[in-house]
C-alpha cells in the first residue's frame, strides 16, 4: 500500500467579470419587459408581478460579490440572459477542455511534474458539455499523457469524489500519479431569469495533482483519509439532457431544463448531513473538531459554511481558519473549495492537519483530511 499526497493545484479564472450591481441592472431591466409585456394579466390579479433584485438582496442571501464567466455579453443582455458561446468544430478543443488544460498546467507545474509523470486523468464536474466521448480524454489527449482518463459527475462533490478516486488508486498501485480536474462552466446552467438564483454561480476551472507521497518534489498535504455519502433527493435538480428532443415538448424553453433547487430544504437537509458528515469522518480517525488547523468547505452560501464550520468547531470558526472566496467567485459548483485550498494552504505549518469537504446536489458530500508536510 502506497500513500497518496496532493502536490499541486492550479485555477484557471476566466476574464470577465460581472459584478452584482451589473447583473442587477440587467436582471431589473428583464423584469421590467417582463411586466410590462403582462401588464393586463397582473392588473387582473392573474400574476404576480417580477420583482426587482438588488445588491443587498444578494450579499445578504449569499455572501457573493462577484463571478467571474466565460461570457458577460448575453448574460447582461437582457433579451438574452445566458452566456453566448462560440461554436467549436469538432476539430478544435471543447470548452471544458480548454479551461482544465491551464489550470492542470499550473498544478503539474506547482508539483514539479510533467504530463509524463502522470498515469491518471478524471475530468471531474456538475455538468460536462457532451456525453462522449469523455471530456477527460480530451485533456489527457491535449497534455500528452499516456495511460487512461475518465469522467465523472456527483455535482458539487465531483472535485473531491475524484480526488478520492485517485487516492485509491495510488493507495492500491493501480497508478503513482493521478490529475483531477474540475472545469464548470456553471453559467450555462443557471437560470439567469430567476430572482431567487440568478445571482449564485460563476465559471472557473481547477486541477489537482495526486501522487505517491515519497515522491513528492516539494511541499505538500498527505493524505489521511477520504470518505464519500450520498443520498438521493430532488431539491436540487436538472433536466437538461440528449433526452430531451424525445419528450412531447422537448424543444421549448423548460425552467426544470436550467438549475432549479428548493433552498430552504437544502439549508435545513445539508447542513446537519454535513456537520454530521464531517465529525463521523474525523472520529474515524481518533479526532475532533478542534484538531482541525483548517477547513476549505463548498462554496454555496456563506451562512451555511459558517453554520458548517460552527458545528464541527464548537464555536464560530475565523475567516483564518475557514477561507470564504464566494464573494470573489461566488459558486463554482466542484471547483470552489479547490480555489479556497489553492488559494489559502500555504501558510499551514509541518503537522498541522486540515479537511476539504465538498457537498451538493445528491445529495452528496465528499471530505478529505489532509496533514501539512514540508
Amino acid at each position: 500500500m502506497y500513500t497518496p499526497a496532493i502536490t499541486g493545484t492550479g485555477v484557471f479564472t476566466p476574464e470577465e467579470v460581472i459584478t452584482n450591481a451589473e447583473l442587477v441592472e440587467a436582471f431589473n431591466a428583464y423584469a421590467d419587459r417582463m411586466n410590462a409585456a403582462n401588464a393586463e394579466a397582473i392588473d387582473a390579479g392573474e400574476m404576480e408581478p417580477m420583482q426587482h433584485s438588488s445588491d443587498a438582496f444578494i450579499v445578504k442571501a449569499s455572501g457573493i460579490e462577484r463571478r467571474h464567466v466565460m461570457n458577460k455579453s448575453g448574460i447582461l443582455d437582457p433579451a438574452v440572459m445566458h452566456p453566448l458561446l462560440r461554436q467549436r468544430s469538432d476539430d478544435e478543443p471543447g470548452i471544458m477542455a480548454e479551461m482544465a488544460l491551464d489550470a492542470a498546467k499550473k498544478a503539474l507545474a506547482q508539483a514539479g511534474r510533467g504530463p509524463e509523470d502522470i498515469d491518471l486523468v478524471i475530468c471531474a464536474a456538475s455538468n460536462m458539455e457532451r456525453a462522449y466521448p469523455a471530456v477527460a480524454i480530451e485533456i489527457q489527449s491535449l497534455l500528452g499523457i499516456q495511460g487512461f482518463a475518465f469522467d465523472m459527475n456527483v455535482a458539487c462533490s465531483s472535485a473531491t469524489f475524484g480526488i478520492q478516486a485517485a487516492a485509491d488508486m495510488i493507495r492500491s498501485g493501480s497508478v503513482r500519479a493521478a490529475l483531477v480536474v474540475n472545469p464548470e462552466i456553471c453559467s450555462g446552467h443557471l437560470e439567469w431569469r430567476d430572482r431567487d438564483c440568478h445571482f449564485i454561480f460563476g465559471d472557473v476551472a481547477t486541477a489537482t495533482v495526486i501522487e505517491r507521497i515519497e515522491e513528492a518534489q516539494g511541499p505538500h498535504f498527505e493524505i489521511l483519509s477520504t470518505r464519500c455519502a450520498t443520498q438521493f433527493s430532488n431539491n436540487i435538480r436538472n433536466n437538461n439532457g440528449f433526452l430531451r428532443r424525445s419528450r412531447p415538448d422537448g424543444m421549448a424553453d423548460r425552467r426544470d431544463m436550467q438549475f432549479m433547487q428548493n433552498g430552504r430544504k437544502v439549508f435545513k437537509e445539508v447542513v446537519p448531513m454535513v456537520s454530521c458528515h464531517i465529525a463521523d469522518h474525523l472520529a474515524a480517525e481518533g479526532l475532533e473538531g478542534q484538531a482541525l488547523s483548517r477547513m476549505w468547505l463548498h462554496q454555496a452560501n456563506k451562512t451555511m459554511n459558517d453554520l458548517i464550520g460552527k458545528k464541527v468547531l464548537g464555536r464560530a470558526p475565523t475567516p483564518e481558519e475557514q477561507p470564504n472566496i464566494l464573494q470573489e467567485y461566488a459558486n463554482t459548483s466542484s471547483a470552489g473549495s479547490i480555489i479556497a485550498f489553492s488559494q489559502n494552504s500555504d501558510d499551514l505549518a509541518e503537522g498541522d492537519l486540515a479537511l476539504i469537504c465538498s457537498f451538493g446536489a445528491g445529495y452528496s458530500v465528499g471530505s478529505v483530511l489532509l496533514r501539512r508536510r514540508l
